[in-house]
């Protein structure tokens, strides 16, 4: 048995795995790959070649390649899934930075200050 953080790696690369199959069938381009901070990710290059990065959120079970409400699928259903990413990645990622998802706390918190 490994540790938690490992079995939570080992199920992103095969979700991921299993995207990336799904993808290639679509006839988009994606490369798994693990990001500069060791998290694995698939590199999909859309229709002006350019590349974004979609991870998996384990807490919300999304594949995500942004931080944008339209940037963001539920990967419980891996096919529409797929069929999200592939459509994105057809029309073209967003100019600019590509966004992190996170969660910001400290606006959390305060919410309940008040």
């Amino acid at each position: 048995m490994g540790t938690l953080k490992e079995n939570q790696h080992a199920y992103q690369v095969d979700l991921l795995t299993a995207l990336r199959g799904e993808l290639a069938d679509r006839e988009t381009t994606a490369v798994l790959v693990i990001d500069q901070k060791g998290r694995p990710c698939l590199d999909v290059t859309d229709s002006a070649f350019r590349t974004r990065r979609v991870y998996v959120h384990i807490a919300f079970q999304w594949f995500y390649w942004g931080d944008r409400p339209d940037e963001r699928v539920s990967c419980l259903r891996l096919l529409p899934a797929a069929d999200r990413v592939a459509e994105a990645a057809r029309s073209g990622w967003h100019e600019g930075e590509q966004g992190e998802l996170g969660l910001d706390l400290t606006k959390i918190i305060d919410a309940y200050r008040t």
